[in-house]
């Protein structure tokens, strides 16, 4: 009757209690708070002397926990349960899903022993341990201890499960609040301090608001900031709030390799929660002589999915760091790592447009900037010297108001900007004192703020100008003079070469035939100078005739072979027999063969080889002529055909860059067309097409 009695006065505690935590589980939602309530309900009514409830996540990690050593409670415990927690008993258990009676500490291997259950000091004890569960899923652990062995029963083991098995839900629910609450609060920290960040510009203002709200969001002494160095790759400071910022900016952070690998490899930040004690830090720690209890954290800077530095919080209080100042940290390293780099681009495209403003300004041409309808947007300073033109009188006007050309024929031209080309054009500058300026114009588009605009750069070539004029009066002397008393040499050579004997010595013969070519050469010379003028003047071809055109490749070898020969080049012939006739100037033309081959040979070095050859399709006939010299470079292709332009070659031939000028207009006024491959080093290939001649 007695022991019913008992049973029965248990099963009462047993009820109460269950229906005290019932209601304390209701009314609490701070998971703190909820925590100390049950384990001191439950060390009440069940005698328990110490007792532990430890609270894990989806991962099973340590998120927050509760120890009560007698009438002392102890919070934020989880760094130092969480050894116990992967190696002790309350470890087996969450592992296990089951509970755990342990009437003998020292003999059971479950529990963790430490230097306090030595039997000198508190010795052995009992212990029980249960799974807070919901959905057979682990949410925390219980654990009650008493300081004497044996103190524990079946009974109490089963009431402590009945507790857990009604605590793990609204644990459950705790920590999901806890946590909805903690992202809450780092949320509400990074955006406050992303508004403030991301609304500087310049790289100092977002360093400076940077460590501000640092500062602010997460209370710490000290907040600095380290940026990757280009030259050396390391890590070094930049900014940071110490007292005596200036001791340390431009110092590497020193911190163990380790943590700069883990922060590179994983992308995570770093809790260090005890400066001196902590095995990451270096001996030689930026912050040790100063502060021996500092706690720091550490997050890191990316751009472009790259870490390009560090964001470093200091608090010297006892109190440390936890994972939510990790958060907030991050966050905000997030955040700065954008506006890094905004800033610097910025920045970079600051300088960029000033260096743009300075080139355009000192600019030794005038430059313009207009639009499509070619109205003048800008005007740097050398426009309005030589226009004469004031800036704000510019700035109203067209690009056709400045020059002579015809505007519908610029705009023709420019259709070929669209294309990303630059095109160039000769004309006249019109000024305000109603001068006439000639320049040359280059016109490229240029995008300003996103937009298409023109780009005109007005060079002045007066001076070339006046050197053509030269050029051409003293050509046209040359050729004028020339010409009667050259017409009296030819003739005295033809009649000496005539009278002489044959059985005469054969060195006079000789000489006479040397000194016949030259005059010749010097004919075709002043032949090419008529023609150029004549050709550039727009004037018609004279008589064209139908002539074989391996008949006139083979005058041209004939006439060019002694000069061939004398530098013991190789001439090798490709040319098929069926090479038909094509409708020329017979002069001009083979004039413009002998000056090919004579260029092939003047760029061939001693010994070298040129090529002559030809084929034909069915709309026109293809002839090529390739020396074994130098080459031409890849800008010189197009201007080598233009009058006075030569191959600027370190020891390579002189001339007065008429030859090919001569032969690119004759071709053309042939209906053909005449081009040049060449690589350096590798010689040059030119080639003459000409039209085939219609049955």
């Amino acid at each position: 009757m007695v022991e019913n009695k008992q049973e029965d006065g248990y099963t009462r505690t047993s009820l109460e209690l269950l229906y005290n935590i019932s209601r304390e589980l209701a009314s609490a939602l701070d998971i703190q708070t909820l925590l100390k309530r049950v384990l001191f309900l439950c060390l009440g009514n069940i005698g328990a002397a110490n007792g532990s409830i430890i609270v894990v996540d989806d991962k099973g990690q340590a998120v927050e926990s509760i120890i009560v050593v007698g009438d002392r409670v102890h919070v934020n415990t989880t760094h130092q349960l969480r050894i116990i927690f992967e190696g002790g008993l309350a470890g087996w258990v969450a592992n296990h899903r089951q509970g755990v009676l342990i009437p003998d500490t020292s003999l059971d291997e479950r529990w963790m022993h430490r230097p306090d259950d030595d039997v000198k000091r508190t010795g052995p004890k009992s212990a029980m341990s249960a799974p807070l569960l919901v959905r057979d899923q682990v949410v925390g652990v219980m654990t009650l201890v008493h300081p004497s062995p044996g103190f524990f029963t079946l009974d109490n083991l089963e009431l402590l499960k009945a507790i857990a098995d009604q605590a793990g839900i609204a644990v459950l629910n705790a920590r999901l609040y806890s946590e909805s609450q903690r992202q809450a609060r780092v949320m509400t920290a990074v955006a406050n301090s992303a508004a403030s960040i991301t609304g500087a510009l310049h790289l100092e203002k977002v360093i400076h608001a940077i460590l501000t709200q640092t500062s602010q969001a997460l209370d710490v002494e000290i907040v600095s900031l380290a940026l990757l160095d280009q030259s050396d790759q390391r890590l070094k400071y930049q900014a940071s709030t110490m007292e005596h910022e200036l001791e340390i900016i431009g110092q590497v952070l020193k911190i163990e390799d380790q943590v700069l690998d883990s922060i590179h490899k994983e992308g995570q930040g770093v809790i260090l929660s005890r400066l001196h004690e902590d095995s990451f830090f270096s001996s030689e720690a930026i912050y040790e002589p100063e502060f021996e209890t500092a706690a720091v954290v550490y997050a890191p800077i990316r751009s472009n999915k790259k870490v390009v530095g560090l964001l470093e919080a200091v608090n010297t209080r006892k109190v440390g760091l936890n994972q939510d100042a990790l958060l907030v940290l991050t966050g905000i390293a997030d955040i700065a790592g954008t506006a890094i780099r905004h800033a610097r681009l910025y920045e970079s495209l600051q300088a960029a447009h000033q260096r743009y403003r300075d080139l355009f300004d000192d600019n030794i041409d005038p430059v313009l900037i207009t639009d499509w309808d070619q109205t003048i947007l800008e005007a740097n300073r050398q426009a309005q010297l030589s226009s004469g033109f004031d800036g704000e009188t510019l700035l109203k006007m067209k690009i056709a108001q400045l020059q002579t050309l015809d505007s519908h024929l610029v705009t023709d031209k420019i259709k070929d900007v669209a294309s990303s080309k630059t095109i160039s054009y000769e004309t006249e500058l019109l000024t305000y004192n109603k001068d006439r300026v000639p320049i040359e114009a280059h016109v490229r588009e240029l995008m300003i703020d996103g937009k298409s605009h023109l780009q005109w750069i007005l060079h002045d070539i007066t001076t070339r100008k006046e050197l053509d004029t030269l050029r051409e009066d003293m050509i046209s002397m040359i050729y004028h003079d020339l010409r009667s008393p050259l017409a009296n040499v030819v003739s005295s050579l033809d009649l000496l070469d005539a009278i002489l004997p044959a059985d005469e010595d054969p060195s006079l013969k000789s000489i006479v035939t040397i000194a016949i070519r030259s005059t010749e050469r010097i004919q075709r010379l002043t032949s090419s100078l008529l023609d150029i003028s004549r050709l550039e003047a727009g004037q018609p071809l004279g008589n064209r005739q139908p002539h074989s055109s391996l008949v006139l490749l083979g005058e041209a070898i004939e006439i060019t072979l002694p000069v061939i020969n004398k530098k013991e080049q190789q001439l090798v012939e490709s040319l098929p027999s069926n090479l038909p006739s094509i409708l020329v100037d017979e002069d001009m033309i083979r004039r413009v063969f002998i000056n090919l081959l004579e260029n092939a040979s003047k760029f061939t070095p001693q010994r070298g080889t040129i090529t002559i050859g030809a084929d034909q399709d069915q709309e026109s006939i293809l002839i090529w002529i390739k020396d074994t010299g130098a080459g031409i470079p890849p800008s010189e292709k197009e201007r080598i055909f233009d009058k006075y332009s030569r191959v600027q070659l370190k020891g390579g031939p002189k001339g007065l860059g008429l030859g090919l000028a001569f032969c690119r207009l004759a071709v053309e006024a042939h209906g053909g067309r005449i081009w040049v491959d060449s690589q350096i080093g590798e010689g040059a290939c030119f080639y003459l097409s000409f039209p085939r001649i219609r049955e």
